[in-house]
């Protein structure tokens, strides 16, 4: 039986979710570049230049449009429209990192930030972090976390919850282990 772990080397829709500063952005450009799978980072779509929100309209006709793709690793968690994107996924990874490490690297992040902005962000979006943002980082897993576990389980997707980056490290070793042993992939099934 194909554990979740054995599953990333196999899945072509893949979702990735956790709190800001948990390192989604991050592991899925790796796992992009792992797989050759296209990435697509969802605060790129939902957001336009100057942190301005597009409409629930075009946001979710965008999403319908990349979800309904054969492909994808998607990161964000956008809870409006996780339900949906849940049932087309093949695979979903949690990064269920500590709130101290998710605060550390969204400091970090700001101060560290590029002039142009983050690659996984809509241009003119510059680096920004505002005492609701702290909150919700903060909260997130007291807020989100029972949710995101039943959502997980009600889906019948497999699923991973990484709770460290050495949890994520060893994804990458399976990744390398799959590669290398010559595993077919799987066939468009008629």
């Amino acid at each position: 039986m194909q554990t979740p772990e054995d599953y990333a080397s196999l899945a072509r829709r893949i979702l990735i979710i956790g709190s800001g500063g948990a390192g989604k952005s991050t592991f899925a450009r790796r796992l992009s570049q792992a797989t050759a799978l296209p990435l697509i980072h969802l605060d790129k779509i939902f957001w336009k230049p100057g942190w301005v929100e597009s409409s629930k309209e075009a946001f979710d006709a965008k999403i319908d449009q990349i979800a309904s793709q054969p492909e994808w690793i998607m990161d964000g968690n956008f809870n409006r429209t996780l339900e949906m994107r849940l049932r087309l996924a093949d695979l979903v990874f949690y990064l269920d990192i500590p709130r101290w490490i998710c605060l550390r690297n969204v400091l970090k992040r700001v101060l560290f930030a590029r002039p142009e902005g983050r690659p996984d962000m809509a241009a003119g979006c510059p680096e920004k972090v505002d005492w609701a943002f702290l909150q919700w980082i903060w909260n997130f897993r007291k807020t989100h976390h029972e949710r995101y576990l039943r959502l997980l389980e009600e889906s019948g997707k497999p699923y991973l919850v990484l709770r460290n980056y050495r949890d994520i490290e060893r994804i990458f070793e399976k990744q390398a282990e799959v590669l290398t042993s010559g595993a077919d992939q799987p066939k468009d099934e008629a």
